[in-house]
């Protein structure tokens, strides 16, 4: 990305790993135990800020054509083949997910998302 005064910034992936509670979570771990599922076409695992735990995982998931689950019922697919503290407390399921141009996945862009519609939200809350 280049600023208005003619800086360039790398933008994307700064890191994938994300820290919750102390622990190390590789979304590429839990985006495998997803795919296993029947049902699941797409899955993005992201890191959302979390004031006590540093990080709390969240699934975007797209289903595949025709096929569609539960929410609980992918919670608990994933309580069968992770450890605990990998599964997801907040999984949303989405049409579609954001790519580039190229069809890249774009996680931060999701990310983004969700962080300004907690802002919204702890705005509301406080008011």
């Amino acid at each position: 990305m280049m600023d208005e005064e003619g800086y360039f910034y790398i933008v994307g992936r700064k890191k994938e790993l994300i820290i919750s509670g102390g622990f190390n979570i590789y979304p590429e771990e839990v985006e495998g135990v997803l795919y296993d599922h029947p049902a699941v076409k797409e899955a993005a695992v992201v890191g959302i800020p979390h004031e006590y735990s540093g990080e709390r995982v969240k699934v975007f998931v797209v289903f595949k054509d025709g096929q569609s689950t539960t929410i609980q019922e992918l919670i608990d697919h994933c309580y069968l083949n992770l450890t605990r503290y990998k599964v997801a407390k907040e999984i949303e399921i989405r049409e579609e997910l954001p790519r580039n141009t190229v069809g890249k996945l774009l996680k931060r862009i999701v990310v983004e998302e969700e962080v300004n519609k907690r802002k919204d939200y702890l705005v509301f809350i406080s008011m």
